[in-house]
């Protein structure tokens, strides 16, 4: 059996430790700060609401939440979109030009974006979406059906292409790599997780079922969105619709 040491992931994690005689002297790789917002300013827009319908026990949530992936054929509507996507990545305050957010970041860097297939919503089309945080509304990038295709990307999770909606969180790594340099990835992959957990409680709370997914190829999920994987690379998804009956 190989041993752990062997493991690209033991040896980033060691690699990137915090040492009180090294902390200030270890060499940092030079990268370049990304720009702080993304956006698509040719590209249709849909506004969205924001918080609507989330007027529940945080205990109440956070007791009931579970991976839900059987989905009913009934459409998510509109608000529900806005309220979920408002919980995780909404924002809340402003600090100088800093768009305080519903997720922490760290050094408040946001180095996660957000895009969302819209499969069977109310009042938005079928297609591949980007959500604008700087003016909160989603920007169109293709219109269709991908509901086949980011299944497939999911290693073929059916409940994927039966959901309303699949949420694609990708990371512009030079935001966060450029302040925090090989230790930066850590900080990534914690702020993709504060925003997921973030959706699937709103999801709870509104009634609907939600599903985190880890599991897909990488460079198809990349594709889709266009991206090159490397200034940009899909880190996470979740998928989300109306609940149907197990079994």
């Amino acid at each position: 059996m190989p041993d752990l040491k062997e493991s690209l992931g033991y040896r980033y994690l060691q690699e990137t430790k915090f040492n009180r005689d090294t902390i200030m002297s270890r060499p940092r790789p030079r990268v370049g700060p990304g720009a702080q917002f993304k956006v698509y300013d040719q590209a249709p827009v849909f506004e969205l609401p924001d918080q609507q319908g989330l007027e529940v026990f945080l205990s109440d949530v956070l007791q009931s939440r579970r991976s839900r992936r059987t989905y009913a054929s009934r459409p998510v509507i509109r608000e529900q979109v806005g309220a979920l996507l408002w919980a995780a990545q909404g924002v809340t305050a402003m600090a100088g030009r800093l768009k305080l957010r519903t997720s922490p970041s760290a050094g408040g860097l946001y180095p996660v974006e957000t895009y969302v297939v819209i499969q069977n919503v109310t009042g938005i089309p079928p297609g591949l979406y980007h959500l604008n945080i700087r003016d909160w509304c989603l920007e169109q990038l293709q219109q269709g059906d991908f509901s086949a295709r980011v299944a497939q990307a999911g290693l073929g999770q059916g409940f994927m292409a039966q959901a309303g909606l699949n949420v694609i969180w990708t990371s512009i790594l030079r935001r966060n790599m450029a302040k925090y340099g090989h230790r930066g990835l850590r900080y990534v992959f914690l702020d993709a997780g504060h925003i997921c957990q973030n959706l699937l409680l709103a999801a709870e709370a509104l009634s609907l079922g939600a599903c985190a997914v880890g599991a897909f190829f990488d460079d198809e999920l990349n594709a889709l969105l266009d991206l090159d994987g490397r200034e940009e690379s899909a880190v996470y998804s979740a998928s989300v619709g109306v609940l149907g009956r197990e079994g």
